[in-house]
């Protein structure tokens, strides 16, 4: 599956959430997805939430 795909799978959803949940569903599915996105991106190796971790507790 290519990006285009993937982001055209994922807008429809966001619609759908609107459109059953109102603004509400909407948010939420917003907040879900970020969260898998910054999952994935963990697990890919794309970003090191370690690191942001280590960096927040020195101050």
């Amino acid at each position: 599956m290519n990006t285009a795909a993937i982001g055209l799978i994922g807008g429809l959803l966001l619609a759908l959430a609107a459109i059953t949940g109102g603004l509400g569903g909407l948010v939420l599915a917003l907040v879900l997805g970020a969260v898998g996105l910054v999952a994935g991106l963990h697990i890919d190796g794309t970003i090191d939430l370690r690191a942001v971790a280590r960096s927040r507790n020195r101050g």
